[in-house]
């Protein structure tokens, strides 16, 4: 973004910026290719191209290229070897004519006009490109007021009228403490003297309220224009004194007829250059809009003039139309008028509407009898003094325009061009974004006006193009440089018909078989491969968006090799005509292999720990279970507790091979967690334990984290308690299984005697039995 400062404006130019082919302008990425590029054939096509392209006008810059050579990125140019003072790259500017301070005050200023706006005046030399220049508003102090009290004075107004006559002297009084120059003036309407829109019966043509409750009315009249603005207040109060209210016969009234001759009868009015002008417009009922007048035969349209008679009265009313709404903004906007909708709370949201379509615009409801009018447009004012919003007129077709406001909290708005809740005295800027969206006819200067709302300050702004080139001016017709057949432009021969080349050397005749043979590699292959034009018997490679083609039949070039990941050459070789030429340090076809060794050297000084090989500079693990950028994880290897256990003795007890802080420091980085109870549920952790110089036991796990860190859990001391006598749980043991067996042998030996004795005692039971029954009686027989 470049600055430029000129007296009090800082004046802020957006310069496009790009990086090789991507463009990023406007918070969008536009991507260029060589074809867009290569689509001109001139330096002026190439301009319209895109806001950043440039034109090479060097008269040996592109041999051996088509002539779209010329057109390309100014930087890419350069490194093509083209001259910077050949480079045809216009750009935009900003010039400020007028640029007078800001005022702080309005009423007793001083200076002979009030400002408000700055600058006033600039200049744009635009290319095809995008702009930022810088306005500043400010709601200068006690600026003067004038304010017009148009008022409906249709018979349902009466009690309003009633209520408005002292209205004066209390609006002046409260008016004053904003501004110590305040005019007030005032016009009635009722609506147009006419069917249908008011009685026409002769007896109602003087008194349309004849046969009615209040019995005097006044005839019915369109816009009367009855106090010019004046700061003698009690005028206006004798004035409002005077009036009666009439009648008309439909509920719309005329009152836009009399917005409008208030707006555009601006000396009948007495409107003041330097002044607020407020348009109060106090109604009970909705207004006639254009057309409606076609029921009473007006076909006419409104033509936007001042036609108040002798008697400031409108003296059209019965022969035009109503205006439009859009007929309306135009006038209030060109004579910078606030109108203020004083409006009954039923016709709160149709008047709401009214003002989203009419700039600088407000609403305010109003009591049925007007008592709230002072708070009214007390209220209105405040409002109208809160806020600045930018308004574009003449607004050229071939130019956009984008808006972004700072307000009072100083925090850029981009879309928005107006700023709210501001304090009289505040300074708010905006910065404008313009674009041309091409070139209009040569000679073509355009005006826009840049305009606060409501303000009669402005911005004028003057627009010229930068859409030819410095180098046209010098064109040489019949050059010799074109064979005198041609006219040298730009760098470039523009031959006459029937004759081709960069130096219009060949005629279009040449171009036969025997000379299109020149361009081809081989008897059936394509001619210039495809990749270019023969232009004279010599090949004329393309431009790629990829890169560049080259060769005598344009059969390289430097973007067809080997990728890696996407990257041509793995960014560590260059591509010469299809094949990968690799830096020092790398090999393979695509260059990705690094023959570097030092990446895979591990911690210990081992190469990939042990545990792998080093291929292309990366550690490839062969043990299994191991990982790792040198495969120095390895929680199932044999040796991981042996590993492990120096790390802990250092870390924790400073003993071991690895006790120098220094060593320890730099071989041992795994996270140790210490505890005084090590669980080992975790199936992923090792358990490992050793014996230290003091017949201790100490234990640890060792498990890897998600996050690939090494996690050492041990415990805080190692267990030293006394272990048992050897022999004497030898002898324990021999002993216990000596009693165990001398006891089963006494119970065997009881078991036996008990068993022994029974059989014994049955025994002699036996035998005392078998004693008795030999003694017993033996049966004696005797023979005869």
């Amino acid at each position: 973004m470049e600055e430029r400062v000129s007296q009090h404006l800082v004046v802020y130019v957006y310069s496009t910026a790009y990086s090789g082919e991507i463009a990023l302008r406007s918070r969008n990425i536009i991507f260029l290719s060589h074809s867009n590029l290569g689509s001109a054939t001139s330096c002026e096509e190439c301009l319209l191209i895109h806001p950043s392209c440039a034109w090479c006008a060097q008269e040996d810059f592109g041999r051996g290229r088509t002539l779209t050579s010329r057109c390309d990125f100014s930087q890419n140019l350069q490194k093509r070897g083209c001259d910077s003072r050949f480079i045809e790259d216009p750009h935009s500017s900003i010039s400020v004519l007028t640029n007078m301070p800001l005022s702080s005050k309005g009423s007793g200023s001083t200076q002979y006009d009030v400002i408000q706006i700055s600058p006033q005046n600039i200049s744009l030399s635009l290319r095809p490109d995008q702009t930022w220049f810088g306005v500043q508003v400010r709601q200068v102090e006690d600026y003067p007021v004038d304010l017009y009290y148009l008022m409906d004075l249709s018979l349902s107004m009466k009690d309003d009228l009633d209520t408005i006559r002292n209205l004066g002297t209390k609006l002046a009084l409260e008016m004053g403490k904003l501004t110590s120059n305040f005019r007030l003036g005032f016009g009635s309407f009722v609506d147009k003297n006419m069917s249908p829109f008011s009685y026409t019966a002769p007896k109602y043509q003087e008194n349309p309220c004849s046969g009615w409750l209040f019995p005097n009315c006044v005839p019915t009249f369109g816009f009367r224009h009855i106090l010019s603005l004046t700061d003698k207040v009690d005028r206006f109060n004798e004035e409002v004194q005077k009036q009666m209210v009439s009648r008309n016969r439909d509920a719309p009234e005329g009152g836009f007829d009399a917005i409008l001759q208030a707006a555009v009868c601006k000396e009948e009015i007495g409107w003041r250059k330097e002044a607020y002008h407020l348009l109060v417009f106090a109604t009970d009922d909705v207004p006639h809009l254009a057309l409606d007048g076609r029921l009473g035969g007006l076909v006419q349209p409104h033509d936007g003039r001042c036609h108040l008679n002798d008697q400031n009265e409108y003296s059209a009313s019965t022969k035009m139309d109503y205006p439009s709404l859009a007929l309306l903004g135009e006038k209030l906007a060109e004579n910078n008028i606030f109108l203020i909708f004083a409006v009954t709370k039923r016709l709160y949201v149709i008047y709401k509407n009214f003002t989203a379509l009419i700039p600088g615009t407000t609403v305010e409801i109003l009591d049925q009898d007007s008592k709230n009018v002072i708070q009214l447009i007390i209220t209105a004012y405040n409002n109208i003094r809160s806020k600045v919003e930018l308004s574009v007129w003449d607004h050229p077709e071939d130019i956009s325009l984008s808006f972004t406001a700072t307000c009072q909290d100083g925090k850029p708005l981009p879309g928005l061009r107006k700023c709210a809740d501001l304090k009289i005295g505040d300074t708010v800027s905006f910065n404008v974004s313009v674009e041309a969206r091409g070139c209009p006819p040569r000679g073509t200067d355009q005006r826009f006006t840049i305009k606060p709302v409501g303000f009669k300050d402005r911005l004028e702004v003057l627009v010229d193009y930068q859409c030819d080139c410095g180098c046209s001016r010098t064109a040489q017709t019949n050059s010799s440089i074109c064979s005198s057949i041609g006219t040298y432009n730009c760098g470039t021969c523009h031959c006459e018909p029937g004759y081709l080349g960069a130096r219009c050397e060949c005629q279009e005749g040449e171009a036969s078989s025997m000379y299109l043979s020149a361009c081809r590699e081989a008897e059936g292959k394509q001619i210039c491969s495809g990749r270019g034009e023969c232009s004279c018997n010599q090949c004329l490679c393309y431009e790629s968006e990829f890169g560049k083609i080259y060769g005598s039949f344009c059969e390289c070039d430097d973007f067809s090799c080997a990728r890696h990941k996407g990257i041509l050459c793995s960014g560590h070789g260059e591509c010469h005509c299809g094949e990968c030429k690799c830096h020092a340090g790398y090999i393979g076809d695509n260059c990705n292999c690094s023959t570097e060794t030092s990446s895979c050297i591990s911690d210990d000084g081992k190469m990939c720990s042990g545990r792998g090989n080093c291929v292309c500079g990366r550690c490839q693990c062969t043990e299994p279970g191991a990982f790792g950028d040198t495969c120095e994880k390895c929680p199932t290897c044999p040796d991981a507790c042996g590993t492990k256990r120096e790390c802990i003795e250092c870390r924790l007890f400073n003993s071991g091979r690895l006790a120098d802080n220094q060593t320890c420091q730099r071989l041992c980085k795994d996270e140790i967690i210490t505890v005084e109870t090590l669980r080992t549920e975790d199936p992923s952790a090792v358990l490992c334990l050793y014996k230290t110089d003091h017949d201790c036991v100490m234990k640890f796990t060792y498990s890897e984290h998600a996050s690939g860190q090494s996690i050492l859990t041990a415990l805080k001391e190692p267990e030293c308690g006394g272990g048992p006598d050897a022999l004497m749980v030898l002898l324990a043991v021999v002993g216990s299984i000596l009693l165990v067996g001398v006891v089963l042998l006494a119970v065997w030996k009881l078991v036996i005697t008990i068993h022994d004795r029974r059989e014994f005692s049955r025994f002699q039971n036996a035998r005392s039995r078998a004693r008795y029954e030999m003694v017993s009686t033996i049966p004696i027989t005797s023979k005869v």
